[in-house]
This record gives structure tokens, sequence and C-alpha cells, in this order.
């Protein structure tokens, strides 16, 4: 019989460990070596080699003028590099291939650059559907449901919001045509501003036949420490999204995708 044993294999990168966990619950203050060595009950001797590993590496710095140790851009980066656009696509299909199986509908996966969304994924259904997209496909944020989830959950104010109303590049059509006057440029920030009041209050953003004739979406938007790195969608002819069914496919988003998500994303 196996005995199974609680203790670390290599204390010393436990210990590292440990310190790195300490120094991210106390934020940008940081702690002294005596503080982190008393909240880890070990001796300071121990616990200033495991600072200099970390320091080695990035993962913790020291303050020049407290004294403090901090962590480090090392310790901060992992998870921006862990959740990259790069990555995304990977680890998020099996959740977008279960999405569209329960719901029958055609998925998108976008990310923000810049003022414009850009599908990362894509998931079709069994059936044939009348939707056109491709996976690198751009389009102005603030007038696909997508997003409008991510502006909604990334502390957007109506200032920014007028430079993505106004913003078009690499191809993609601005949001207001160059020939706007003051007065409908002013109106479009208005409508995208009500967007995304209202995506911020149900949890999701919705966009009817706005980029392309015919065609909704409804979306919502993956948190990480409550701000949206990137979102979610369910596209069909407008036909079928009645506001009864968008509701449904909202819940259906909240059943299938939660399990389904890495580590440290959520939804609203």
């Amino acid at each position: 019989m196996t005995e199974t044993s609680s203790a670390s294999p290599v204390e010393s990168v436990d210990r590292a460990l440990l310190a790195l966990q300490a120094l991210a619950r106390a934020g940008g203050r940081g702690l002294t070596l005596a503080e982190l060595a008393s909240s880890l009950g070990l001796h300071k001797t121990t616990v200033h080699r495991a600072l200099q590993a970390l320091r080695y590496r990035g993962f913790a710095v020291q303050d020049a003028t407290s004294g403090h140790y901090i962590l480090g851009p090392s310790a901060t980066l992992l998870a921006d590099d862990f959740l990259s656009d790069e990555n995304l696509p990977l680890m998020l299909h099996p959740a977008l291939v279960a999405l569209s199986g329960d719901v029958d509908e055609l998925v998108h996966l976008g990310v923000l650059s810049g003022p414009h969304v850009v599908y990362l994924d894509k998931v079709e259904p069994a059936r044939p559907v009348r939707v056109w997209s491709a996976v690198g496909r751009r389009s102005p944020a603030v007038r696909t449901a997508l997003g409008r989830a991510l502006l909604a959950y990334r502390g957007t104010d109506r200032t920014a919001l007028a430079g993505y109303v106004r913003a078009g590049e690499e191809g993609a059509a601005a949001s207001v045509p160059s020939t706007a006057t003051a007065t409908e440029e002013a109106a479009a920030v208005e409508s995208a501003w009500a967007a995304l009041e209202a995506a911020r209050a149900r949890g999701y953003a919705t966009e009817r036949e706005e980029n392309e004739p015919g065609i909704s979406c409804v979306a919502v938007p993956l948190l990480r420490s409550g701000s949206a790195i990137a979102a979610v969608s369910l596209t069909a002819p407008a036909e079928r999204m009645t506001t009864e069914r968008l509701g449904w496919l909202h819940g259906r988003m909240r059943a299938v995708l939660p399990e389904l998500l890495p580590a440290g994303l959520t939804l609203p």
C-alpha cells in the first residue's frame, strides 16, 4: 500500500511558491522580509533565499525606498501569456463546440484589436446557416455584439466610446461615415452607449442587423478579474432571434460555458 504524504517533494520550490502567493495577496504595498517570514511561519534567512531566486527571474522585486518586496513583472505576465490571443482559440474551442451543439447555432470567439473586434475562432452548427463569417475578420467593435460585450466590461466611458464610433482601419468600415455631422456622430455615440449600458445590466450584449443585414447576435464577455479579455457570441438569422429566444440563448451560454472555461475566466 502506497503512503500519501502532504509534504512538498521539493521544499525550496514550495517555499518560493508560497512566497509568490503571499506577495500576490499583498498587492501593490508588498511585504517586508519580516512580514513575509512571519506570514509563512519560516525563518527570515530561508525566506530571503527564496526571494533571491524569485528576484533573479523577475517574479519579485524590491522597492528601493521602502524595502518591501512586491510581485514582479514575470509573475503578472504569466496569466497574460497563458490567456493570450494565440492560446485562447485552442483552449476555448471545446467550449465553442459544446455551445454550438447545445443550441444548434453558429458560435464565434472574438477579442478587441484597437477599435475593432477580431474573430479568433468559430464553430458552425450541423445544419446549414445563411451566415458568412471568417476567422481573422475585423468589424467595428461598437457595431457587433462581441465588441459591445467586450467594451461593456472594460470600463469604457463615453469619451473613449466616441473614438470607437469614429474609428475605421485596415479596410474595416467605420461605425459612422466620414461625412457624418457632429449631431449624427453624437447620436451614434449615445446609441452605442445605450447598448453598452444594456449589456452591463443584462450580462450580455446584442446586435440586430447592424453588422450584416438579416443577421443578429447575442454575446457574453469572458472575464478575468472582472475585466473582459474575450467574448463568445451566437449568430443566427434575425427572424430566429426574438426577445424570448435571446434570453433563452443567454441562459444556455451560462449553463454550458462556465465549466468548460480555463481557470481564471468567468461570465458576468
